[in-house]
């Protein structure tokens, strides 16, 4: 669970001039205000008090605003990786709602209010290659160095070249390198430190290969698009290629199908070591006997990655599971979905069951993707 908790730096410096004397003026400002809609499961009660801020000032001087009272807050951008108790969150929610999309050659900015696949839209349409194979992606675009969004064999570590953020302990913006950021798998140090950063803009560098999208790594999207891995294909049949790939599988958000009513992969892949992936091999031949191989992809320092997805699905956790507002994706297994009538609670009893079903089959514990709000798997 990442804990939300007031936060109370110690004393700091407060930058002069007029942006540090700025007002907070929000578009909108609402008390008892529904959480539910900000996020893509449509789940969980609501905010004491609920702030949108439309620019980086009006960002940090909410934030501001709440350290310095001692206020729990809630960062809410795209919410496609929020999983809020029924309860709702007893504080500020701040739903950062800043625009700017600016494109310098192959250099990109983006505020964190912008919408992660429409940016990617717009690159591509640019004739510009990196973050082609992220198209579809729900949420915003200062989510996705937090977690290190990738899918399709890229993830934005692999083009981010600094994020802007406001940093809550100096009490001032600062710029983050690549290596600053600490990526790794779905990881990074924003991830890390949950309280400490908010994000308020991302810089890209992208690739000018003539209209052509970065070499294809997926074997899934070199084979949707008849070409070998390592070959190149037009940035928009690359883009247009993945979009297909994920509403097959549940994972292009669509307000009439309850199969994209979720968080997208509710859990990680597990990362297992040299020993641990024996041991999980053992398990397998006992459950499902001699030549059935799992998936396993290497994931340094003599680590290995296995599939999530075919965990669930071989501990029995089949497409469609379940019988109540709360089952798994009719699409994808490693979807958890809310049907239209679900709860929270639903939601969190379902992906307890898979987890434990998951432990007693194979050894292994799923850790959940999404971020969750006052409440805990």
């Amino acid at each position: 669970m990442t804990a939300v908790r007031p936060y109370r730096p110690g004393p700091r410096p407060r930058p002069s001039g007029a942006a540090a004397d700025r007002t907070l003026v929000p578009v909108q400002e609402l008390h008892d205000a529904p959480l539910a809609p900000l996020t893509t499961f449509r789940l969980g009660g609501p905010a004491t008090r609920l702030v949108v801020a439309t620019t980086d000032d009006e960002v940090i001087a909410a934030v501001r605003e709440a350290d310095d009272a001692g206020t729990p807050l809630l960062i809410i951008g795209g919410g496609s990786n929020l999983v809020i108790g029924d309860k709702g969150f007893d504080g500020t929610a701040l739903r950062i709602a800043t625009r700017g999309f600016a494109l310098d050659g192959t250099r990109l900015e983006l505020a964190a209010g912008e919408v992660w696949t429409d940016a990617v839209a717009r690159t591509v349409d640019a004739g510009l290659a990196g973050v082609e194979c992220l198209a579809g992606i729900p949420g915003s675009a200062g989510a996705t160095p937090i977690q290190n969004v990738g899918a399709y064999g890229q993830e934005v570590s692999g083009t981010i070249t600094e994020v802007v953020a406001y940093d809550r302990a100096r009490g001032e913006t600062v710029t983050l390198s690549n290596e600053e950021c600490a990526f790794s798998y779905r990881h990074s140090r924003f991830k890390q430190h949950p309280e400490r950063y908010v994000v308020l803009r991302v810089r890209f560098a992208l690739e000018d290969a003539g209209g052509l999208s970065a070499p294809v790594k997926y074997a899934e999207t070199a084979k949707a698009l008849g070409v070998e891995v390592g070959d190149r294909v037009p940035a928009a049949a690359a883009r247009d290629t993945v979009l297909r790939l994920r509403a097959g599988k549940g994972m292009v958000l669509d307000a009439e199908d309850h199969d994209t009513w979720s968080a997208g992969s509710f859990f990680t892949n597990p990362i297992l070591t040299a020993a641990e992936y024996e041991t999980f091999l053992g398990r397998v031949r006992d459950r499902l006997g001699d030549g059935v191989a799992p998936p396993a992809y290497p994931a340094g320092d003599g680590h290995i990655k296995t599939s999530a997805a075919w965990l669930i699905d071989r501990a029995g956790f089949t497409k469609g599971y379940g019988s109540g507002p709360a089952r798994i994706s009719t699409k994808h297994a490693l979807a958890l979905t809310n049907r239209g009538e679900a709860t929270t609670e639903d939601l969190l009893a379902l992906a307890r069951e898979v987890v434990a079903g998951v432990r007693d089959a194979f050894g292994v514990t799923l850790v959940n993707e999404p971020v969750t709000v006052g409440v805990s798997l």
